[in-house]
């Protein structure tokens, strides 16, 4: 069973509508840099505890999300969740899209794609499961 979300099918008419790549004008994307931001200067002096939390007010206004360094994450630990991360979005799509529990977590908070997007220019490759806090307390 395929792992992937039925991105074609889906969006059939986006890519109906689009003329050939000869005919599409080039876009070019400037690249950035994700912010940064050093989780160690919170226990810091107050002046640095502020200025860490202004950063990451932020990057999450101006970007949504960041990356976050100097976290007191072990690699090992970060290693097993970026194995258990594609164990679990390797599974067949027809089980992440379920509407009852999946792993345990919230009905619905597996997402992919971009359900607003009117035309190609608007579609931005997603998949992620939204897990409420409440769902990691219990």
């Amino acid at each position: 069973m395929d792992p992937d979300p039925p991105l074609h099918e889906t969006y059939k008419p986006l890519f109906a509508n689009t003329k050939s790549n000869n005919d599409r004008p080039h876009v070019t994307v400037e690249e950035r840099d994700l912010p940064s931001i050093d989780l160690s200067r919170l226990s810091q002096n107050e002046a640095e505890k502020e200025k860490c939390k202004e950063e990451i007010i932020r990057a999450a206004h101006e970007w949504g999300f960041f990356q976050v360094i100097n976290h007191g994450i072990s690699m090992e630990l970060l290693e097993k969740l970026r194995e258990e991360q594609v164990r679990v979005f390797n599974q067949p799509f027809q089980n992440k899209c379920r509407e009852d529990k999946f792993l345990n977590f919230s009905a619905g908070s597996y997402r992919w794609g971009t359900p607003t997007a009117t035309s190609l220019s608007q579609l931005s490759w997603s998949e992620a499961f939204h897990i409420p806090v409440t769902d990691i307390s219990r």
